[in-house]
């Protein structure tokens, strides 16, 4: 059903909140057919995230280890995602991206 959510079990360093998060929140976009909430819905929404990102650090605290991690590394964590993430949050919020320099001039 969601072929693009990544394996969080067994990641060294443990897979963070946000990752979980993120998959909890692509999980409930998926089932509801929606990116956003409709108008009044988003507090039910924000719970449903909630309590899947719950249900789903419970799961993994009690999975047995793995003897071998995923196949792939999860979005979060590669580096040009976060990489563009940083960008857009820069270009947001009306910065540059950190260790990002200026074009040099022509002089």
């Amino acid at each position: 059903m969601c072929r693009n959510i990544t394996e969080l079990r067994g990641l060294e360093p443990p897979a963070t909140d946000d990752e979980v998060e993120a998959a909890a929140r692509q999980f409930i976009r998926k089932v509801s057919g929606l990116q956003k909430p409709p108008a009044g819905a988003e507090a039910a929404y924000e719970r449903a995230i909630a309590h899947v990102t719950a249900q789903v650090h419970a799961l993994l605290d009690i999975l047995p280890a793995r003897r071998q991690p995923p196949a792939t590394v999860p979005p979060l964590r590669r580096p040009e995602v976060r990489a563009r993430i940083a960008a857009r949050e820069a270009a947001a919020a009306g910065t540059s991206p950190a260790g990002s320099k200026a074009a040099p001039t022509g002089t």
